[in-house]
């Protein structure tokens, strides 16, 4: 993930689920302090609006504060991290062969029909159309969380490429806003790909104050507990399918190093089904570069504060990318950057650099170079009017001027 804002990440936690965390693997405590209950009502939420294979999933919190819903909400994420269900599903999911996305070429073949594709930035979201869209995914997710809903009844489905807890309250509401239809009641099918154990939590009896403990938490688990937490005390009905986080997605090297699994998923709109992938510079379009400076940007703009940035018109088929300015500074760090060695620019820019893309600094050095060269945001934005592309006969993206 991008380092853009070294933004606190807040999640509070049970002493129970302190105990569970630090031990080194932060779940294999789980069934002692979380009973689970298939039937009876939830404790944390009225109504339990997350489903598991079918069934309402409610817990048994071991909080000693039953109104801390951040509290709460981690016993639920302990509880469905251990769900057979749910860890047969990521077995399932891990044994599917990656889908690598081209533009010249589709799952390592020659394309011999026009396919539909639409790609999601960190930071971005889109809600797709099946009549229109055949695919939509993201990759490049270490740290950060992809999120998929799909409404059964009509296949509406929204991806995101979520990077920090403070945003997942709007996102998850702008998420569903064309896929929920308000005149009745959306059965939508839920995958969370992404995140890793990023810090190996370690016992200490030196961690007793709840700031010490935060430094502990990492990137990836104070997301996956606020997206849980969402979900758990939204009036939506959610039938989670896929749970690829954490642990789930983890493996080390000899040495104990962490790494993501999977950094990647799409979304087949015709049927549903989620499958790992992977993009390259050819297929994460339109207007790659002008997008991830966007993201850069965002985090300057007040307006843009907690929300997920809009650039896919699910309507129209189109992608609209809003005009975003960028100041003389941004040509100076930009100049400064580019002398830094490729080490650097890891440590510097991701929030996980041992376990980035190969082509992480490379798309970090093609952003500054178009800074350089670009100094005034209006020579991109001609008229302080948005960029847009329609998509041609033969599937690709083509830029409008009208």
């Amino acid at each position: 993930m991008n380092k853009q804002k070294q933004n606190p990440l807040k999640a509070h936690f049970s002493s129970r689920a302190i105990h569970t965390i630090i031990s080194r693997n932060p779940f294999t405590l789980l069934l002692s302090p979380v009973i689970l209950h298939l039937s009876s009502p939830s404790i944390f939420h009225p109504r339990a609006m997350i489903f598991v294979d079918g069934i309402p999933f409610t817990v048994e919190s071991s909080s000693s504060n039953k109104n801390c819903v951040s509290e709460q909400g981690a016993d639920v994420l302990y509880a469905l991290m251990e769900c057979p269900f749910l860890v047969d599903a990521t077995k399932s999911f891990k044994s599917i062969p990656e889908m690598r996305f081209t533009d010249s070429e589709q799952f390592g073949v020659e394309r011999s029909t026009i396919c539909k594709w639409v790609y999601v930035f960190q930071k971005e979201y889109a809600t797709v159309d099946p009549a229109l869209v055949d695919f939509v995914g993201t990759d490049e997710a270490t740290t950060c969380v992809g999120v998929a809903f799909r409404n059964r009844r009509n296949g509406m489905t929204s991806v995101a490429h979520i990077d920090f807890p403070n945003i997942i309250e709007n996102a998850v509401s702008q998420m569903l806003s064309l896929v929920v239809d308000p005149s009745s009641d959306a059965e939508l099918d839920v995958h969370l790909v992404g995140g890793f154990e990023d810090v190996l939590l370690k016992e200490s009896n030196d961690i007793t104050e709840l700031e010490d403990r935060k430094k502990t938490e990492g990137y990836s688990f104070p997301l996956c507990n606020k997206i849980i937490e969402r979900l758990w005390t939204r009036p939506e009905t959610f039938h989670l399918q896929t749970l690829c986080v954490l642990h789930h997605n983890t493996r080390r090297d000899s040495k104990g190093n962490a790494y993501p699994i999977f950094s990647g998923f799409s979304v087949k709109t015709s049927d549903g089904s989620v499958f790992p992938a992977s993009f390259d510079s050819t297929s994460r379009c339109p207007d790659e570069v002008i997008r991830r400076i966007r993201l850069s940007s965002s985090y300057e703009d007040p307006s843009l504060k907690g929300r997920l940035l809009e650039t896919y018109e699910t309507h129209t088929d189109q992608f609209k990318i809003e005009p975003c300015c960028w100041s003389p500074w941004k040509r100076y760090m930009a100049l400064s950057l580019q002398q830094l060695s490729d080490a650097e620019i890891l440590q510097s820019c991701s929030t996980s650099p041992s376990a980035e893309a190969p082509d992480f600094v490379e798309n970090s050095r093609r952003q500054w170079a178009y800074l350089v060269e670009h100094p005034d945001w209006k020579e991109s934005f001609p008229k302080k009017k948005p960029r847009i592309f329609r998509r041609a006969a033969d599937g690709k993206w083509e830029r409008s001027f009208n």
